[in-house]
């Protein structure tokens, strides 16, 4: 094995930095404003409504005067000020943590686990949740407390998108709102893929979690950044590098054996570890044409993987990011 890795380190080096994605360097992809824009003026929810619960339960919503969105990704945070409801939510995740939702309690302060205590002293009249955060005791104790808590689904993906929309909508009885959010998204994400350049030698872009030193995890198949690297033409390194989880510990060898042409990170990400300075440092960045180029691309953490209704807006900045004037 260790004969193995070594061969394919020294053709790393002498290789001459794989496909082409736009030049070399750092590039930080940007939507621009990170507030989520509105379908129109605050909607008049029309409640109840009873909807059918991702984990199976059927659920009665009689008020959505205060909302808790909860997910590891920001999706549903991110939803509910889209469709104008944004001055009703009154619980929030960590991802949720664009500049209207500063002021909004986070109850997820350890970045990805769920606090009853916190989310009950909220008094909320609804939860929005899914199966990617908990524990999920957690949920099923506010459940209990006769708060209704509402499962969408955890997989984040293009094709998802403008249906959990929708489904969004209708739970918080504002279905109009949420189908017009949700062809607005859907038409932009359309736009977005029809700018990205056609190649026939596409890139291989690993995404890489990290925060800080102690967590470095490489993205494969389901982690959500695998659709996004598909959307602007590129190719999964993880996946392509036959990882079969969602996230895997970073080693100096899966990545040297991934090979990137590029790494996708989220900024906040990036600057745990110190920036590019400090990534290329790490065991295994420097023997991969990305860590040879410095060609890094970042991009906040409350949009890159949200799949919600700013989808469309990182695509094309990824886009740009990835392939410059060659998307223009």
């Amino acid at each position: 094995m260790l004969v193995a890795v070594l061969a394919v380190l020294a053709a790393g080096c002498n290789a001459p930095g794989g496909a082409d994605s736009g030049g070399v360097g750092a590039v930080t992809a940007s939507i621009g404003e990170l507030d989520p824009e509105p379908i129109g003026p605050p909607p008049s929810p029309r409640l109840p409504v009873t909807v059918a619960s991702e984990d199976g339960a059927e659920v009665t919503v009689t008020s959505a005067d205060r909302i808790v969105a909860v997910d590891q990704y920001g999706t549903l945070g991110e939803t509910v000020f889209a469709l104008g409801l944004g001055g009703n939510l009154v619980g929030r995740d960590t991802a949720t943590d664009f500049p209207a939702a500063a002021d909004i309690p986070n109850v997820t302060p350890g970045g990805h686990s769920l606090n009853a205590e916190a989310i009950l002293a909220l008094r909320p009249t609804v939860v929005l949740t899914d199966s990617s955060i908990g524990p999920h005791a957690v949920q099923e104790q506010i459940r209990a407390a006769g708060i209704p808590v509402v499962f969408f689904d955890g997989e984040r993906t293009l094709d998802t998108t403008a249906d959990m929309i929708r489904d969004v909508g209708r739970t918080l009885g504002v279905p109009q709102a949420g189908d017009a959010l949700a062809e607005r998204t859907q038409q932009q994400i359309d736009q977005a893929l029809a700018a990205v350049p056609e190649r026939q030698d596409p890139p291989t872009i690993a995404f890489l979690y990290q925060r800080g030193a102690a967590i470095s995890m490489l993205g494969g198949p389901g982690s959500g950044a695998d659709d996004i690297i598909r959307a602007v033409g590129g190719v999964d390194a993880g996946t392509a590098s036959g990882l079969t989880a969602a996230y895997t510990p970073v080693t100096a060898e899966a990545l040297i054996v991934a090979a990137p042409d590029v790494i996708l990170m989220m900024s906040g990400g990036l600057q745990s570890v110190g920036g590019v300075d400090g990534l290329v440092q790490m065991p295994g960045i420097k023997q991969t044409p990305a860590g040879e180029n410095r060609r890094v691309i970042d991009m906040d953490d409350s949009v890159l993987l949200s799949y919600g209704p700013s989808t469309g807006k990182v695509i094309g900045a990824l886009t740009d990011a990835l392939y410059g004037e060659q998307s223009r």
